[in-house]
């Protein structure tokens, strides 16, 4: 007789009888999270550099943006973007909706952290770029990005870790993604148990390297920064 036991054995053996379905959803999950996050380190970079541009029209609209997608529930972007887009004529594939729906919401937030690398760099770096005859898109470029970059990879790397696990959303589509998958296996033969551990092992198998990945970088940095102050300056860092 089989046991009853949520995680019973036979219940195991039956999704790895099963697996190929849920081996389909994870390559989508994967392939929309790649894509998805080309999108928003894009748009993060360019919400970036207008944000700490002169320029008030470019502030305005890089703030409209972040306060925009930053605010509006990413469910409900995904239920606009699959329903109210449709209705006004306009139909998108599951997978074009996860793609550019969580590229646009994650690119909000990579962009305040692109912001703040920016603003980490001294003042003086820029100044001294413009009296060499360098332009604001020069001086980003040669000067300010590539020491960003540094700085930022830590956050963007717990950015990475969200943008991951928000692609689960697209099950309320039926996105055919590893969460949408395994919710339609275990609605059809009843094994929730196994189903949905499964896929949330095979989503912590994804993100615990990045989240490993920005701890330990972090934690460098920060031993780096404290191995640079020098004697004189102890005092004062104390206080």
């Amino acid at each position: 007789m089989r046991s009853s036991s949520p995680f019973a054995l036979w219940r195991f053996e039956s999704l790895l009888q099963n697996s190929e379905p849920l081996l389909g959803g994870l390559l989508r999950t994967i392939l929309v999270a790649t894509l998805a996050l080309l999108l928003a380190l894009a748009i993060g970079i360019v919400i970036g550099l207008f944000s700490t541009s002169q320029n008030r029209i470019l502030k305005g609209m890089a703030r409209i943006y972040v306060e925009f997608f930053q605010n509006i529930p990413l469910v409900i972007q995904i239920f606009f973007m699959y329903n109210g887009l449709a209705m006004a004529g306009l139909v998108l594939s599951e997978f074009t909706i996860g793609v550019i729906g969580v590229g646009l919401y994650h690119g909000a937030y990579i962009g305040e952290v692109v912001r703040a690398g920016i603003l980490a760099i001294p003042k003086g770096q820029t100044e001294a770029a413009y009296s060499q005859g360098f332009d604001y898109i020069q001086t980003m470029r040669y000067i300010v990005l590539p020491q960003t970059i540094k700085i930022i990879l830590p956050p963007l790397a717990n950015q990475a870790v969200n943008l991951i696990k928000n692609t689960s959303v697209l099950a309320i589509i039926a996105g055919g993604d590893l969460m949408y998958t395994a919710d339609s296996y275990a609605s059809s033969s009843l094994n929730y148990g196994p189903a949905y551990l499964v896929a949330g092992l095979v989503y912590f198998i994804l993100c615990y390297p990045l989240a490993i990945f920005a701890k330990r970088y972090e934690e460098k940095l920060k031993r780096r920064d404290i191995a640079t102050v020098t004697p004189l300056d102890l005092p004062e860092v104390i206080e």
